[in-house]
């Protein structure tokens, strides 16, 4: 596959930067420097540089040098959605212990989070999750039968969901998160093994297909000693992470 110029020169200073050859705070080489060592214009150069700032490996420079950028590695898409895949990455080992798994009606929070009907059917499981056996998140998944269908014909403590559905044809394609905190309630931490109330990392995501149908609703909650959220901002470009208020919530508690 040949590459163009700029990905090229992209290339080079990404694996320069997560080598460890560049560290956070290094300067980078200048535009004239790398036109020389490239033999390119600055067109190339700059479009270079744009990618590791969208990918916030580098400082925005404005009128100065860029520098490297804390590395924080960025997630491929399989790891945003499996918690196994995660693991496995991530050099640990994961495990699962399915609580209940159930086919039911859809009442109006979950069917809104489907886009479907009030009382279609679901089909919704808790599993604990581990790590090194030890754990680490509770997941409530609720899938519609279509896709759900899939999990009750499989063993769901015998390894991934995730896995288990693309493997059936499942189009996954994109999800949004959401993620806040949240006191534990009893079943949480007796489950986990820590105090009622005590503090948990809540993920709430939602995965879709190429044309925008869902296929699930989850609700993560994690152990804040086994997990955290991890993100670098640029200025001068959009972050990838939005904060947003809670008045909703507020007005009405």
């Amino acid at each position: 596959m040949a590459f163009q110029q700029h990905e090229l020169i992209a290339n080079f200073l990404r694996k320069e930067i997560t080598s460890g050859a560049l560290h956070p705070g290094d300067p980078l080489p200048s535009e004239a420097e790398l036109c020389e060592q490239f033999s390119s214009s600055r067109g190339p150069v700059r479009q270079a540089m744009s990618t590791l700032r969208n990918e916030g490996l580098i400082s925005s420079g404005r009128g100065r040098r860029s520098v490297v950028l804390e590395n924080i590695r960025s997630q491929p898409f399989d790891s945003v959605i499996s918690f196994t895949q995660w693991c496995l990455e991530s050099g640990v080992q994961p495990g699962q212990k399915t609580q209940w798994m159930i086919r039911k009606p859809a009442d109006k929070p979950m069917a809104d989070a489907l886009e479907i009907a009030e009382g279609e059917p679901i089909v919704s499981l808790l599993r604990l999750r581990t790590m090194d056996g030890t754990p680490a998140m509770l997941e409530r998944l609720t899938y519609p039968l279509w896709v759900g269908q899939h999990v009750l014909n499989f063993d769901p403590d015998s390894g991934s969901i995730y896995q288990r559905i693309i493997d059936c044809g499942v189009d996954i394609h994109h999800a949004s998160r959401a993620i806040d905190a949240i006191a534990a309630p009893q079943e949480d931490a007796e489950l986990l093994g820590v105090e009622p109330g005590a503090p948990l990392l809540r993920m709430y995501r939602r995965a879709f297909t190429r044309e925008g149908v869902p296929i699930e609703a989850s609700d993560d909650r994690y152990l804040p000693s086994r997990a955290r959220f991890s993100l670098v901002s640029v200025r001068g470009n959009r972050s990838p992470l939005s904060l947003v208020t809670n008045q909703g919530d507020a007005a009405s508690a």
